[in-house]
C-alpha cells in the first residue's frame, strides 16, 4: 500500500514539475527549501523599493496578512513589550489535498531590523524562524529562513516541491503588497 501511495505521489510530482514554468520576477524573489533531519530548511528573499521603516511595518502589520493569498485568519491574541502573540490559519493545496495549518506563533521584534518567530502551538511540529531586514541602495531586501516539521504521510520531498511554489506565489503577493503599504505614522519610523 506504501509503495502505491509513493509511487502515485512520485509520478504525480515530476509530472507537475516537467510542465513548470517561469514567470517573471520583478522582485527578484528566490526560495530554497531543503530537507534537514526531517525537518525542511526554507530560505528566501525578495527586495522592494521601500525603506526599512516601511518594510518593518509592512511585516508586523499581522493582522492584514490575512491579503496574502494562503492566509486565511490571522489576529493578533496578545502583545507585551517587544513580544506578539498571533493566531494564524493557513490553507495549502498540496497535490490534490487541500490542507489547513492552525498555530498560535509568538513574534519578537527587533525594531527594522529582525523578527524573531516560533510556533508556541499548532498542527506543525515544529515551526521556528526569523524575517531579516537589510537595506540596498533604494531597497530593502526581506530574509525569510525557517524550520518546519509537518506531520504528515506525503513525502517529504513532495511536500518541499509545493511548499516551495506556495512560499514563491505567497512571496511575490507580499513584496506587491508592500510597495503599496503606506506608513500612516511616520511617529513610528524613528
Amino acid at each position: 500500500m506504501h509503495l502505491k501511495l509513493f509511487s502515485f505521489f512520485a509520478a504525480t510530482f515530476f509530472l507537475i514539475s516537467s510542465h513548470a514554468q517561469d514567470s517573471t520576477n520583478p522582485y527578484d524573489v528566490k526560495v530554497t527549501v531543503t530537507s534537514l533531519g526531517g525537518r525542511l530548511q526554507i530560505s528566501a528573499t525578495y527586495a522592494v523599493p521601500v525603506n526599512m521603516c516601511s518594510a518593518y511595518t509592512f511585516l508586523t502589520d499581522y493582522e492584514a496578512s490575512k491579503n496574502i493569498p494562503g492566509i486565511v485568519d490571522a489576529q493578533i491574541i496578545s502583545r507585551t513589550a517587544n513580544k506578539v502573540r498571533v493566531y494564524r490559519a493557513i490553507e495549502e493545496e498540496i497535490l490534490f489535498f487541500q490542507v489547513e495549518l492552525k498555530s498560535l506563533v509568538e513574534y519578537t521584534e527587533t525594531p527594522y531590523q529582525l523578527i524573531s518567530f516560533e510556533q508556541i502551538s499548532g498542527d506543525a511540529k515544529f515551526y521556528k524562524g526569523t524575517w531579516r531586514l537589510v537595506s540596498e541602495k533604494a531597497k530593502t531586501v526581506f530574509k525569510y529562513d525557517s524550520l518546519v516539521e509537518l506531520d504528515s504521510v506525503v513525502p517529504s520531498f513532495v511536500i518541499a516541491y509545493f511548499i516551495k511554489n506556495n512560499i514563491r506565489s505567497r512571496l511575490e503577493a507580499m513584496a506587491k503588497k508592500a510597495t503599496q503599504h503606506k506608513i500612516v505614522d511616520m511617529a513610528n519610523c524613528k
